[in-house]
């Protein structure tokens, strides 16, 4: 079985793809890495509730530790973006999360983060590839826990304090505490339950958990906090005192939010608001980084502030690069992404939660009036994403279509840029664009459409369809 690291790790099915077996190479091939230039090395191992997740993790470790190298083992679940604030804060070499973020629950994975606490760049996933691929068979080395304990390279480790530490450096506590408003707050079932209440609990904020206990199953649906998933919490909010419904993924990296009304703030539509209180509100100076896939609000209110978009392939780790590089204040892409330079160079649905929090107390108004404060100034625009399957026969000659659309003109309108790369990029001269990724795992395309207005939006969707003949 071949592994290879995607967008954000390798995933598997457990017990099929994801096996004792392979983690065992992983952890050997990261090993390696790890120790070709240097010596005395540590990392971090976290893992989210997940089946098996803490034994997949020992495993892990048993391995870096018969190679010398120290373990700080997460003592419980963490969230990813902890497990990143947990290898800054041990000065460690780099960390293992084991998660399959919000997949479905038969599924787990490997994110591998290096020592500055962004997540790996191609550069290091193909690395440790390449180290995967001279791995050979027979028994891999291990260290029983019980030795690598005595001698200090198996450590137990907790990182929840340090991390809600740098959240306070962050957060507008005291804003917080001079509003104190009621929010319900659903993690999922995920690893991320505990600190949003713990946070906002401090600042004297009234938090109501909903699937907060550790369920491996995620009660039976994927652990996304997506418009479906969190229509319950929506209705709940709406039928409440509440000011928010917040909710994250598996492994809390991923937001999803809903307004006092019960509506849903789409990610994109929450990068805006963001951008727009981070500029206005707070004055933060600096440019935004996006996906190419996310938003082209964030680049209307950056070119009326004399700031810059930096556009990526989609896929954190790039933008990852860029808050670490200190190229932009703000990062985020639309499957519910959100990063800042000042915190963490990962993205962290827990921040994000939280700048929701903030952002209600500043305006004293829904998110839902703020967005309109900011469509007044900048303009709006309505996005989507929808999916396309295609039979398995369709595939190549779809890739070659797609690779070869060239259109002079998409719904009566002048196409003014071509981007090729991570997909087919098509700009309009009003602004409005499409974007069409084809998976890598699945037939199917991806395919992202951005424009003024709905119906706009739907013929842009109508004519996709009818270029593939799907």
């Amino acid at each position: 079985m071949k592994i290879g690291f995607g967008t954000d790790g390798w995933r598997g099915i457990i017990g099929e793809d994801f096996t004792f077996a392979g983690v065992e190479k992983v952890a050997l091939a990261i090993g390696r890495f790890l120790g070709r230039d240097k010596e005395n090395i540590a990392v971090v191992v976290g893992y989210d509730n997940r089946f098996l997740g803490r034994e997949f993790a020992l495993r892990a470790a048993a391995v870096l530790n018969s190679l010398g190298i120290v373990v700080h083992l997460g003592s419980t679940p963490h969230p990813t973006p902890v497990v990143a604030a947990g290898i800054l804060e041990q000065t460690a070499d780099g960390g293992l999360v084991f998660t399959a973020s919000h997949n479905p629950a038969r599924y787990n994975g490997i994110k591998f983060i290096p020592h500055n606490g962004a997540p790996a760049g191609p550069e290091v996933t193909e690395a440790i590839e390449r180290e995967l691929e001279i791995i050979k068979g027979g028994e891999i080395p291990k260290m029983d826990p019980e030795k690598a304990g005595k001698e200090g390279l198996l450590q137990e480790w907790d990182g929840r304090q340090n991390y809600l530490q740098r959240l306070e450096k962050v957060i507008d506590g005291n804003l917080l505490r001079e509003y104190p408003q009621q929010v319900i707050i659903n993690p999922l079932f995920g690893a991320g339950q505990g600190y949003l209440e713990e946070f906002l609990g401090e600042k004297g904020w009234s938090c109501t958990i909903r699937d907060g206990d550790r369920d491996p199953c995620f009660g039976g649906e994927m652990p996304d906090p997506s418009r479906q998933r969190l229509a319950p919490l929506s209705r709940e909010v709406k039928e409440s005192s509440a000011v928010l419904g917040l909710g994250l993924d598996g492994d809390g990296d991923r937001f999803g939010i809903i307004d006092r009304d019960g509506s849903f703030i789409d990610p994109n539509q929450f990068l805006f608001i963001c951008a727009f209180y981070l500029i206005e509100g707070r004055g933060l100076q600096g440019n935004i980084a996006r996906s190419l896939a996310t938003t082209h609000l964030l680049d209307r209110i950056a070119e009326k502030c004399g700031r810059q978009v930096l556009e990526t392939p989609v896929g954190f780790k790039y933008l990852g690069k860029l808050l670490t590089e200190g190229e932009v204040f703000l990062a985020g892409e639309e499957s519910g992404g959100l990063g800042l330079a000042s915190h963490l160079p990962e993205k962290d649905g827990i921040l994000a939660c939280l700048l929701a929090c903030e952002i209600t107390s500043f305006y004293g108004v829904s998110l839902v009036k703020v967005l309109e404060q900011a469509r007044e100034k900048y303009g709006f625009m309505v996005s989507r994403r929808f999916d396309i399957s295609f039979s398995p026969g369709e595939r190549n000659r779809l890739l070659k279509a797609v690779q070869e659309l060239k259109p002079g003109q998409l719904n009566d309108r002048s196409v003014v840029e071509r981007k090729k790369g991570d997909g087919v990029k098509l700009i309009l001269d009003d602004g409005s664009w499409i974007l069409i990724r084809p998976s890598g795992t699945e037939d199917l395309f991806r395919v992202y459409v951005e424009a003024e207005e709905q119906s706009s939006l739907e013929l842009l969707a109508d004519e996709v369809r009818s270029f593939l003949k799907l």
